[in-house]
């Protein structure tokens, strides 16, 4: 089986984003792996330790993902290819999708694995998308994916506590949630290790034309009142609602 793991770095979220002119200041952020990508990657070699597969990592290169394709090679990824191109940091999700496209239809993976969403976007529209362009079934929220029978098996959430398990035949996309285990952890020098070692595989695509929205400008939230803290006293609480209320007009004599 062919596994093919999609991710792309995220901003890290304990930095402080700073703007200017209405735009974010991409070159002063560090980015980190999305953390539902790495699920998706742990997913994907739990089936090649459980069925034997081999699993590929896909990045577009938007800024430096040199780093986080080879801690997914120390992981346990087989080969880790680099899309490159005229891009930039700012692709939109379509774009991305697109472009993802064009890599996974010359290899014809099996199984293609994504994050279910990210945090830059959180709209989980990569699986949807791609697999539009693909022209293959998917799924998203999911979880506990196995193989068996030739077929994949797999767990996907609904709202409110919810499962459905389904089959499906391959090729197949799969918004991930959540790995049946933790991301599995591998040590720096073992990162470095590889970075001396093993190589990544690199392949051009043009960048296409989509349509798209634009960010026309971007502000933190401004502060628009406050919050009164009235203690743990049921009774004295009960006298701040009855105030508010009054204040309101909300209450009838």
């Amino acid at each position: 089986m062919k596994i093919t793991v999609l991710m792309k770095d995220v901003p890290d979220l304990v930095e402080d984003l700073e703007l200017e002119a209405g735009q974010l200041l991409v070159d002063d952020i560090s980015f980190v792996v999305s953390e539902w990508d790495d699920q998706a990657l742990e997913e994907a070699l739990l089936i090649k330790d459980e069925a034997g597969a081999d699993v590929t990592i896909v990045a577009v290169d938007t800024g430096d993902v040199d780093t986080m394709l080879y801690t997914a090679l120390a992981k346990g990824a087989d080969r880790a290819v680099k899309i490159v191109g005229d891009f930039t940091r700012r692709l939109t999700n379509r774009t991305r999708a697109a472009i993802l496209a064009e890599y996974c239809k010359s290899e014809s993976p099996d199984l293609i694995l994504t994050g279910v969403q990210a945090i830059d976007d959180i709209d989980g529209q990569i699986a949807g998308l791609l697999a539009g362009y693909l022209d293959i079934p998917h799924a998203s929220v999911v979880r506990e994916v196995h193989t068996m029978d030739a077929q994949l098996h797999f767990i996907q959430e609904y709202s409110g506590g919810r499962m459905a398990e389904f089959t499906a035949a391959s090729p197949v996309l799969l918004g991930i949630q959540a790995a049946r285990k933790p991301p599995r952890y591998v040590t720096v020098a073992k990162v470095r290790q590889l970075q001396k070692s093993a190589t990544l595989d690199e392949v051009q695509v043009v960048l296409p034309s989509t349509p798209g929205l634009t960010v026309r400008r971007l502000y933190k939230p401004e502060a628009a009142g406050h919050a009164e803290m009235w203690g743990d006293d049921a009774d004295t609480v009960a006298e701040h609602i009855v105030r508010v209320l009054g204040e309101k007009k909300l209450l009838r004599s």
